[in-house]
């Protein structure tokens, strides 16, 4: 039960603090100063915590990688058969900017001409899908590869029986244009289908006309296979460090890079394929090791499948590790800094109430229908009890 402040009588709306102890299937656990439970309702209760495995998954990166950590990907040229090779390192954020980075600095390197481009996406086991994934065109549903363009998405718009780029800085394809063909939607970003050999076949696409808009002949035949034993022509670093893509991921909520750093990250750990069994098998082992955590689940690390659980008891532990990452989480109401989490019936919000110098976790976990926007509405009336102002 929750004491709260103000005129019981008010003919104004219900306390959002009040609504949510009518809830049936929720769990919540607020900490304060003292790191003591200051709001508890069902804590230690398992549930669907949809997007707010994005905590989990940056902490694991961050922890592992640190702030500075750049993503690497390695080209080879075998010079006999003019074939320029690309191996994947999972690295999701080789968005067209990136791209073109990679063109200018290949011309730079002195290469003129090229038979074909040739794309290793061995580090990912071959047609890996994730537990979550629907079979839909939404960019959210993208499947992940080890080489990818565009977080494996396609911006597209159709104009007089024409396909074109959406977006000025990413040229159209032939596989972008076949692809577009096939869907009855006139414009928008979907992504690039369920096979990842599409996906790196997009990638070889917009590097084959960004190569040629730098003067280099690209006959544009694409292979794919394990990269010849070559010395490295060019490696390239990504311009983005980890802190920067996990920031991109919390505001946006992006599904494809939560997914592609961990199962990067268990490739670099396990030393063979990324697969979906390691990624659970990281995550899971991790977290038992560090927080001696027991009966979750986490079946990918977007948090798409419904069978994933955790306690809102679990969250806040984890919050409390990842407090020296405070600031890569967005501001979604005045004072509280949250990762939210959206599934048909399932609403959480994750993160930290500013109090004063402190920074306090908090975990809001609801498996059921509610409101527009409750979960806010929620955090910004427990911000307020907590700095000591009136809730109404």
């Amino acid at each position: 039960m929750f004491l709260l402040a103000g005129n019981p009588n008010s003919s104004m709306a219900v306390n959002p603090l009040d609504e949510f102890a009518n809830i049936k299937r929720a769990g919540m656990l607020v900490l304060d100063e003292n790191q003591q439970a200051q709001m508890a309702v069902n804590p230690d209760n398992a549930f669907i915590p949809a997007s707010t495995v994005k905590l989990i998954s940056a902490w694991l990166a961050l922890n592992h990688w640190g702030e500075e950590y750049r993503f690497r990907s390695h080209f080879y040229l075998d010079q006999q058969r003019g074939v320029l090779w690309i191996k994947g390192s999972g690295d999701p954020y080789l968005v067209s900017e990136e791209i073109q980075m990679i063109a200018e600095n290949l011309a730079k390197q002195g290469l003129k001409k090229l038979n074909a481009i040739g794309v290793d996406g061995s580090l990912f086991e071959t047609g890996l899908v994730l537990p979550g994934t629907s079979k839909t065109d939404n960019p959210y549903d993208a499947v992940p590869s080890a080489i990818a363009a565009n977080f494996n998405s396609i911006n597209f718009k159709k104009r007089d029986n024409q396909v074109l780029s959406a977006e000025p800085q990413t040229p159209i394809t032939p596989y972008s244009i076949q692809h577009a063909r096939k869907l009855k939607k006139k414009s928008g970003r979907v992504n690039t289908g369920g096979n990842p050999q599409d996906a790196e076949r997009y990638f070889a696409e917009i590097l084959t006309a960004m190569l040629r808009q730098q003067g280099i002949q690209v006959e544009g035949r694409i292979i794919s296979g394990v990269a010849p034993k070559l010395p490295i022509f060019y490696t390239h670093i990504n311009s983005r460090n980890l802190a920067e893509m996990v920031r991109g991921m919390m505001k946006y909520s992006t599904n494809f890079l939560a997914n592609q750093l961990i199962l990067a990250l268990s490739a670099e750990v396990y030393q063979r394929p990324a697969n979906a069994a390691d990624l659970k098998r990281y995550m899971e082992t991790t977290l038992k090791k560090q927080f001696n955590w027991r009966d979750f689940n986490l079946n990918d690390a977007a948090g798409l499948s419904r069978e994933n659980r955790i306690s809102p008891s679990q969250l806040v532990t984890l919050l409390k590790a990842f407090k020296k990452w405070k600031h890569l989480l967005p501001e979604v109401e005045s004072s509280v800094y949250a990762k939210s989490g959206t599934l048909n019936g399932v609403s959480t919000l994750a993160g930290y109430i500013v109090n004063g110098q402190r920074w306090e976790p908090f975990a809001v976990m609801m498996n059921q229908v509610v409101s527009y926007r409750f979960r806010n509405r929620l955090a910004e009336a427990i911000s307020l009890r907590k700095n000591g102002r009136v809730i109404n």
